[in-house]
């Protein structure tokens, strides 16, 4: 069942949001040569509790960490490790989720670590504007695939290719609701888009 968030609910989800950004804002000088991905999830963690914050990563489905950090070709929920130390030319994503008075905001920032390799930086170039011209698509009205077929579209277009074993989700009191959002797929298709739907399209 999709839920729908009233403004009250919103406004914490917003407010999650808010203060998650300032503090992928404040990591970036953290994410540096020498240092390890244990270090850095701390780092978040201590500043997720410092603003008030509660990290749900930790204690989902027995992880013991607030984030999920990967590293170059590691795709998606690397978990923090005092062996993976970062070196130049590393390209790191951090993923993490936190609540404000009960509501998640779910964010995953991309870094460089010294000198960018430049086919990362391109890949990321790719996926940030795959990701925002999703996000110009979003309104009530439109079906749930419109989303899933913008994203591939452009991936395509930019000679790239998606992953298709993991989503987007919804996101509000638990960190993954529905619906399922895949980053393929045909438009036109799937539940329509109504106001109060919060999604996590990743």
């Amino acid at each position: 069942m999709i839920v729908i968030k009233n403004k009250h609910a919103i406004n914490k989800m917003r407010t999650a949001g808010n203060l998650l950004s300032g503090i992928f804002g404040e990591i970036e000088k953290t994410v540096v040569e020498g240092a390890n991905t244990f270090e850095i999830d701390a780092t978040i963690e201590r500043l997720m509790k410092a603003a008030g914050l509660v990290p749900e990563c930790k204690g989902y489905a027995g992880y013991r960490h607030a984030t999920c950090i990967s590293v170059n070709d590691i795709l998606i929920h690397g978990v923090p490790s005092t062996r993976m130390v970062l070196k130049s030319g590393d390209f790191v994503t951090i993923d993490a989720v936190a609540s404000y008075r009960g509501y998640c905001a779910d964010m995953a920032r991309c870094f460089f670590v010294g000198t960018p390799v430049e086919k990362a930086v391109e890949m990321a170039k790719v996926a940030q504007a795959a990701l925002d011209e999703a996000i110009k698509l979003v309104r009530p009205g439109i079906h749930l695939s419109d989303i899933s077929a913008k994203i591939q579209s452009v991936v395509e277009a930019a000679g790239c290719n998606v992953v298709r074993d993991f989503v987007g989700h919804g996101v509000g009191k638990d960190l993954h609701e529905e619906p399922e959002i895949p980053n393929y797929g045909v438009p036109g298709e799937g539940p329509i888009l109504q106001v109060g739907m919060t999604l996590a399209i990743e």
